[in-house]
Protein backbone atom coordinates (compact mmCIF):
# COMPACT_ATOMS: atom_id res chain seq x y z
CA UNK A 1 0.00 0.00 0.00
CA UNK A 2 1.51 3.57 -0.42
CA UNK A 3 2.24 6.10 1.64
CA UNK A 4 -0.61 8.49 1.87
CA UNK A 5 -3.09 6.00 1.03
CA UNK A 6 -1.94 4.36 4.56
CA UNK A 7 -1.96 7.92 5.89
CA UNK A 8 -5.35 8.52 5.26
CA UNK A 9 -6.25 5.45 6.79
CA UNK A 10 -4.38 6.51 10.03
CA UNK A 11 -6.38 9.94 9.51
CA UNK A 12 -9.62 8.62 9.06
CA UNK A 13 -9.13 6.09 12.01
CA UNK A 14 -8.32 9.40 14.29
CA UNK A 15 -11.27 11.28 12.80
CA UNK A 16 -13.66 9.00 14.39
CA UNK A 17 -11.56 8.55 17.92
CA UNK A 18 -12.12 12.32 17.74
CA UNK A 19 -15.61 12.25 17.01
CA UNK A 20 -16.20 9.13 20.09
CA UNK A 21 -13.97 10.64 22.54
CA UNK A 22 -14.55 13.95 22.22
CA UNK A 23 -11.05 14.42 23.47
CA UNK A 24 -8.37 17.01 22.24
CA UNK A 25 -6.52 16.55 18.68
CA UNK A 26 -3.22 16.28 20.19
CA UNK A 27 -3.93 13.87 23.08
CA UNK A 28 -6.02 11.77 20.29
CA UNK A 29 -2.66 12.03 18.19
CA UNK A 30 -0.25 10.89 20.98
CA UNK A 31 -2.21 8.17 22.19
CA UNK A 32 -2.72 6.37 18.15
CA UNK A 33 0.97 6.90 17.78
CA UNK A 34 2.01 5.42 21.14
CA UNK A 35 -0.08 2.02 19.83
CA UNK A 36 1.44 2.71 16.59
CA UNK A 37 4.34 0.36 15.12
CA UNK A 38 5.37 3.34 12.46
CA UNK A 39 8.17 4.24 11.95
CA UNK A 40 7.90 6.62 8.60
CA UNK A 41 8.10 10.10 9.71
CA UNK A 42 6.51 10.76 5.84
CA UNK A 43 3.46 9.17 6.46
CA UNK A 44 2.97 10.62 9.68
CA UNK A 45 3.36 14.02 8.43
CA UNK A 46 0.55 13.59 6.07
CA UNK A 47 -1.53 12.04 8.16
CA UNK A 48 -1.17 14.57 11.03
CA UNK A 49 -1.49 17.50 8.03
CA UNK A 50 -4.54 16.01 7.40
CA UNK A 51 -6.15 15.29 11.00
CA UNK A 52 -5.45 18.88 11.97
CA UNK A 53 -6.12 20.27 8.94
CA UNK A 54 -9.63 18.51 8.78
CA UNK A 55 -10.42 19.50 12.33
CA UNK A 56 -9.49 22.74 12.07
CA UNK A 57 -11.91 23.36 9.33
CA UNK A 58 -14.53 21.30 10.40
CA UNK A 59 -17.28 23.65 10.81
CA UNK A 60 -16.33 25.47 7.00
CA UNK A 61 -16.20 21.58 5.41
CA UNK A 62 -19.45 20.76 7.23
CA UNK A 63 -21.11 23.92 5.79
CA UNK A 64 -19.70 22.64 2.00
CA UNK A 65 -20.74 18.68 2.49
CA UNK A 66 -24.60 20.00 3.81
CA UNK A 67 -24.36 22.11 0.24
CA UNK A 68 -23.63 19.10 -1.79
CA UNK A 69 -25.90 16.63 0.20
CA UNK A 70 -29.16 16.64 -1.16
CA UNK A 71 -31.34 15.97 0.97
CA UNK A 72 -28.89 14.76 3.34
CA UNK A 73 -28.59 16.07 7.37
CA UNK A 74 -24.77 15.51 8.66
CA UNK A 75 -25.84 14.27 11.78
CA UNK A 76 -28.23 11.62 10.13
CA UNK A 77 -24.84 10.25 7.78
CA UNK A 78 -23.03 7.63 9.55
CA UNK A 79 -19.97 8.53 11.57
CA UNK A 80 -17.59 6.94 8.82
CA UNK A 81 -19.46 8.45 5.86
CA UNK A 82 -19.17 12.12 7.00
CA UNK A 83 -15.40 11.93 8.10
CA UNK A 84 -14.23 10.60 4.99
CA UNK A 85 -16.16 13.27 3.50
CA UNK A 86 -14.57 15.72 5.61
CA UNK A 87 -11.06 14.58 5.10
CA UNK A 88 -11.65 13.96 1.39
CA UNK A 89 -13.16 17.48 1.10
CA UNK A 90 -10.56 18.98 3.04
CA UNK A 91 -7.82 17.59 0.86
CA UNK A 92 -9.46 18.75 -2.27
CA UNK A 93 -9.60 22.87 -1.66
CA UNK A 94 -5.96 22.43 0.28
CA UNK A 95 -3.73 19.97 -1.35
CA UNK A 96 -2.36 21.62 -4.70
CA UNK A 97 -0.25 18.41 -5.15
CA UNK A 98 -2.81 15.71 -5.10
CA UNK A 99 -5.04 15.42 -8.16
CA UNK A 100 -8.39 15.68 -7.43
CA UNK A 101 -9.59 12.10 -9.06
CA UNK A 102 -6.63 10.57 -6.60
CA UNK A 103 -8.38 12.22 -3.89
CA UNK A 104 -11.78 11.06 -4.78
CA UNK A 105 -10.60 7.40 -5.73
CA UNK A 106 -9.29 7.26 -1.98
CA UNK A 107 -11.84 8.27 -0.39
CA UNK A 108 -14.45 5.90 -2.54
CA UNK A 109 -11.59 3.35 -1.33
CA UNK A 110 -12.04 4.38 2.55
CA UNK A 111 -15.63 4.62 2.10
CA UNK A 112 -15.56 0.73 0.24
CA UNK A 113 -13.14 -0.71 3.02
CA UNK A 114 -14.74 1.07 6.40
CA UNK A 115 -18.29 1.38 6.18
CA UNK A 116 -21.32 -0.04 4.28
CA UNK A 117 -22.01 -1.54 0.46
CA UNK A 118 -23.06 1.44 -0.92
CA UNK A 119 -20.87 4.75 0.88
CA UNK A 120 -18.86 4.65 -2.18
CA UNK A 121 -21.12 6.01 -4.29
CA UNK A 122 -22.81 7.80 -1.84
CA UNK A 123 -19.28 9.90 -1.20
CA UNK A 124 -18.13 9.84 -5.03
CA UNK A 125 -21.67 11.70 -5.39
CA UNK A 126 -21.37 14.08 -3.09
CA UNK A 127 -17.16 14.77 -3.46
CA UNK A 128 -17.64 14.81 -7.25
CA UNK A 129 -20.02 17.40 -7.01
CA UNK A 130 -17.49 19.40 -4.66
CA UNK A 131 -14.45 19.27 -7.31
CA UNK A 132 -16.92 20.33 -9.99
CA UNK A 133 -18.41 23.02 -8.48
CA UNK A 134 -15.75 24.76 -5.38
CA UNK A 135 -12.32 26.58 -6.52
CA UNK A 136 -9.55 23.93 -5.81
CA UNK A 137 -6.00 25.56 -5.64
CA UNK A 138 -3.83 26.21 -8.44
CA UNK A 139 -2.18 23.95 -10.16
CA UNK A 140 -5.13 20.92 -9.75
CA UNK A 141 -6.91 19.85 -12.82
CA UNK A 142 -10.07 18.15 -13.42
Amino acid sequence: MRKRTIAREYALQILYQLHLTQSEVDDVLRDFWEHSDLDDPEIRKFTEGLVRGTTGKIMELDELIKKYAENWHLNRMAVIDRNILRLAAYELLNSADVPPKVTLNEAVNLAKKFSQADSGKFVNGILDKISHSEKLPSGKEQ
